[in-house]
């Protein structure tokens, strides 16, 4: 789950990082009113989406004045701000963060992220702050600082150290900066996070560290022990279809493709899109439904996959474990019958009660193909696809 800007710095102060001090508007009265409550005669106006390259965008300008702080967030409220992160559909614009000017010398990037490779914590530093992680590390590898934390000892202070150095900071801010980590390195653990990225995170001409920008991500799993955070998921922000997906408890992803999946397991799921691509096809979404799955769920799962207006054709890839195959027929049959389908559907059935499931769908009368395995279901719905289509 991510979080906006203005919610991510509010987290992190609590932990004692510094952050400018600014007021999140909904009108661009609003944003005249905070702008006004902190004084000054420099504010940035930023738009909040869940996405970066805003700046890039238009979504993040300079006011020198109240009026330009009110005319800006009249232009951006309600605009449909595209950047590279959001692709062409863009996000739209519901409310904007008004924060005091800093005054800026230097900008480096701070992120932590978890490593699945080793499973542990992982820190990633640069002098390259301001410019998207992603473009540095595949320009200019050499310039990012990479820092494993040992989840037996937690962080040290010599993990400071090692990226204080790496960042070349002064002697004089090696002290703040060390409190910055520990502070990120405590907020990680204690909100469930999989992701913080701060860019830039900027020495001022006063020599102070300042967070500028904060983006967070927390593991969705963990959410039933953090209610303040739950507190605030924007479900604006969230793909509809996987919103949707996540009221039933189904895991899904949408993609760019036009078959759609309908899985059980994590593994099966990504071995049956994996397929899919192999014979020429691409998937529409991930889709895993899970191992207790009852009739209803699989129903909604269902008609999720026919929302997405994208699907050409679906394939069900079901092994039956937990997971009785009749009880996906059931579920297949219902839903196939509430949604009228119009594309072609391939069912491939393996498991518990496997044959049981089979003469359900051979016996219902609709237009279901049955495969034998998974790389005859993959060939199936690929050239079932195309034929339509042609």
């Amino acid at each position: 789950m991510n979080i906006h800007e203005y919610q991510a710095k509010s987290v992190l102060a609590k932990y004692g990082v510094s952050v400018p001090r600014g007021g999140v508007a909904y009108t661009p009265a609003e944003a005249e009113a905070a702008a006004q409550n902190l004084g000054g005669s420099l504010w940035v106006v930023k738009a909040q989406i869940h996405a970066g390259g805003r700046g890039k965008g238009g979504g993040v300008k300079l006011a020198r004045s109240l009026d330009e702080v009110k005319n800006f967030a009249k232009e951006m409220i309600g605009m449909t701000l595209v950047t590279h992160q959001t692709g062409p559909e863009g996000k739209e614009v519901k409310r904007v963060y008004v924060e005091e000017g800093s005054d800026i010398a230097e900008e480096l990037y701070l992120g932590m992220v978890i490593d699945r490779s080793t499973s542990r914590i992982t820190y990633m530093a640069s002098r390259e702050g301001g410019v998207e992680i992603e473009e540095v590390a595949a320009n200019h590898p050499e310039k990012i600082i990479k820092v494993t934390v040992d989840p037996a000892c937690g962080i040290q202070l010599f993990h400071a150290r090692e990226l204080a150095f790496g960042l070349g900071l002064p002697a004089e801010l090696h002290k703040d900066f060390g409190a910055l980590v520990f502070s990120m390195y405590q907020c990680f653990q204690d909100t469930d996070c999989s992701q913080i990225e701060i860019n830039p995170l900027v020495i001022t001409k006063q020599d102070k560290l300042i967070v500028l920008d904060a983006k967070f991500n927390f593991d969705e799993n963990g959410l039933f022990r953090q209610p303040e955070v739950y507190e605030m998921r924007d479900e604006d922000e969230e793909e509809p279809l996987e919103l949707q997906a996540s009221k039933f408890g189904l895991s899904y992803v949408k993609m760019d493709g036009s078959i759609g999946c309908m899985v059980n397991g994590a593994g099966l799921a990504m071995a049956t899109m994996d397929i899919i691509k192999l014979h020429g096809g691409e998937p529409a979404n991930f889709l895993d439904v899970g191992g207790g799955a009852n009739k209803e769920k699989v129903t909604e799962a269902f008609k999720l996959i026919m929302s997405d207006p994208n699907v050409e054709g679906i394939l069900v890839n079901i092994f039956g474990g937990i997971m009785r195959c009749d009880i996906i027929a059931e579920g297949v049959i219902a839903a196939v019958r509430e949604v009228s389908l119009s594309v072609p559907l391939v069912v491939r059935l393996e498991g518990t009660n496997v044959e049981l499931g089979k003469k359900m769908l051979s016996s219902s009368g609709l237009a279901i193909t049955p495969a034998d395995n998974l790389e005859d279901a993959a060939q199936k719905i690929v050239q079932a696809v195309k034929k339509a289509a042609a």
